[in-house]
């Protein structure tokens, strides 16, 4: 559940344009949005939720944040300077509370996250197919009847 419901009667206004978010439903999670600049912001523990989405081995995700900056934009939750950071080391910066309230994602963002999540997956699953064919490779090599072709091939 979002920390920022108007039912809990806190009025939480957009980081970048002073509008009232929005409760809504994304991909099954409860997140606040910005009906003007359509930008997004997800309670803490939701980015990682909405990663979950495409693929939940956290372990295989790899670090969320790189190259850590101040921010231009205050946490909508409780006034403190956010901080930027590049999105798993792609050039996507996204905006955090460092008091982990939360995740701000500028319009769009959100599903760029899934696509990077998604190439993520299909880039791991392609780089262990590739092991597997090394390894089958390697083994074919160490067999008789490849080092016996070898052998005949200097004999000449």
């Amino acid at each position: 559940m979002s920390l920022l419901t108007p039912r809990e009667g806190a009025t939480v206004n957009c980081p970048r344009c002073e509008a009232q978010l929005k409760v809504e439903k994304y991909k099954g999670i409860e997140v606040d949005r910005c009906p003007e600049c359509k930008g997004l912001w997800l309670d803490h523990p939701e980015l990682d939720q909405l990663e979950d989405t495409v693929m939940d081995d956290d372990d295989l995700k790899g670090t969320m944040e790189y190259a850590r900056r101040a921010s231009e934009i205050s946490c909508p939750k409780c006034g403190v300077l956010m901080t930027t950071f590049n999105y798993r080391a792609y050039n996507l910066p996204i905006d955090y509370c460092p008091d982990e309230h939360g995740f701000w994602l500028d319009k769009g963002e959100e599903e760029r996250v899934l696509e990077l999540i998604k190439q993520r997956t299909k880039d791991l699953k392609r780089s262990s197919n590739a092991e597997v064919e090394w390894g089958k490779f390697l083994g074919r090599m160490g067999s008789r009847s490849f080092m016996e072709k070898v052998k005949d091939l200097f004999k000449g």
